[in-house]
């Protein structure tokens, strides 16, 4: 039998009454909006683990330890050391310098461990991470940027930051720098860096700094925006930046429809054509043109967009931009034709291979997405619709799928052809005489001579 508390109460009643009377709401509210990195759930990550677990170095707490990435942590201490003596600043001023900020940055985890936290050793283990990881994270970008020159730091044969590992470690480095659970708070890098120039940094410098990193070829991000969250918000924002504002979709109109495949929207009469923009918002139908803009598709495509997808998922305020563009591309992708049509524009820039693959890599990170009803790509599917809608696209479609996929069935149509012109012909023929004889036999007698 249940105990009973004082006053003919259950006990375990009165706990949860306690609980529930100490707890804050405004607190719990102020806490959920510090958190911007986060463990994937189950539920997502089971589509594909590997796909949100670093492979070669772990950032920040919740990757510490992973047996697989522990050959990285003596490459991390070298880089430590080559930072502290080209700065010649001693390791305490960047300790006291992130210190500073340890309660933010650790509140930028959600579910931290407690081994990371508290007065048991536990913050000064998570300080000594951050410090050695942040630093770590410096010289990799320093050492991968062109314009600066690192012979005189590394050795020539360094593994990880001479040119040589430059080509062949930082790629993978990078890409776990869009693990979502492998993040570092900018506010971090902005510290260390404070210290190391001895001189305050703009946030723009920081944001810059990393997306020249992960994106060397990307157009220059909006300025003036404020220092970002981390390294993959960097990235996601930088692939979602347009000096165009996006239009949102009329909310009060419904669109239960999804867009057709790209060949059957071509077989309509609508043609497709690469945008000069790089941003994903900036998707346009005007006139039966479907501007897109151009995707490159590689070993780390599926582990990029997987991670901004789950971002967006988990991160409250962060919109839902990417997954709607997925969403938008598994539903033009349906087979490898349509990624071949895609290729032929320059639309899809395939460097994984064959064209099935490309196929079957939308349409397997699209499984379970939840789209925002006023996407603003929902506003060009509602235009696409409506023009393969109208009757002579329809028919043109209906014309070209049933005829002229197959050359039997484009033989059979021109056989079909054929036979209709010469039996009209043949009619033609066949009724011209009749109706010269009648025109003959009415037409009036010449005049006999005189």
């Amino acid at each position: 039998m249940a105990a009973v508390g004082g006053g003919g109460r259950r006990a375990w009643v009165v706990d949860v009454e306690r609980t529930l009377s100490e707890a804050d709401a405004s607190v719990e509210v102020s806490r959920w909006q510090r958190h911007c990195i986060y463990r994937v759930p189950a539920c997502i990550k089971d589509l594909n683990p590997k796909a949100y677990r670093p492979q070669v170095v772990s950032l920040g707490p919740l990757h510490h330890g992973d047996a697989e990435l522990l050959p990285m942590e003596e490459h991390k201490l070298r880089a430590l050391r080559h930072l502290l003596r080209r700065a010649k600043r001693p390791l305490e001023e960047f300790a006291a310098a992130v210190e500073e900020v340890a309660e933010q940055l650790e509140s930028a985890y959600m579910d931290l461990g407690a081994e990371w936290c508290g007065l048991d050793g536990g913050r000064e283990k998570f300080l000594e991470m951050m410090i050695v990881d942040g630093c770590f994270l410096l010289e990799v970008m320093r050492a991968a940027d062109p314009g600066v020159k690192s012979a005189e730091d590394y050795a020539s044969n360094d593994p990880i930051f001479s040119r040589h590992g430059v080509l062949y470690m930082v790629p993978y480095i990078r890409r776990d720098m869009l693990m979502l659970e492998n993040q570092l708070p900018l506010l971090l890098l902005e510290k260390l860096v404070a210290v190391e120039t001895a001189k305050p940094q703009n946030d723009d410098v920081i944001n810059m700094m990393v997306l020249r990193f992960l994106s060397p070829a990307s157009r220059r991000a909006p300025t003036g925006a404020g220092l970002r969250l981390h390294p993959l918000d960097v990235y996601r924002r930088s692939m979602l930046y347009s000096p165009h504002p996006s239009r949102r979709s009329r909310p009060d109109v419904p669109e239960t429809d999804i867009i057709r495949s790209a060949v059957e929207l071509y077989e309509a009469g609508i043609r497709f054509k690469k945008s000069n923009s790089e941003c994903l918002h900036d998707i346009r139908f005007r006139h039966g043109v479907l501007s897109m803009p151009a995707v490159s598709v590689d070993d780390s495509t599926e582990y990029m967009f997987l991670n901004m997808m789950a971002f967006e998922r988990l991160h409250v305020g962060a919109g839902n931009d990417v997954t709607a563009y997925i969403f938008f591309m598994d539903n033009i992708i349906d087979s490898a034709k349509d990624v071949a049509l895609l290729s032929s524009k320059g639309i899809i820039q395939n460097a994984i291979g064959s064209d099935k693959a490309v196929a079957k890599l939308f349409n397997s990170i699209s499984k379970d997405v939840v789209i925002e009803p006023e996407s603003a790509l929902e506003s060009v599917q509602r235009q696409v619709n409506a023009y393969f809608r109208k009757p002579w696209n329809m028919w043109r479609a209906n014309l070209i799928h049933t005829y002229f996929r197959s050359p039997w069935a484009f033989l059979s149509l021109l056989a079909a052809v054929f036979l209709l012109v010469m039996t009209i012909m043949q009619t033609v023929y066949t009724v011209m005489p009749f109706y010269k004889g009648q025109a003959s036999s009415s037409s009036p007698a010449a005049p006999a001579p005189m």
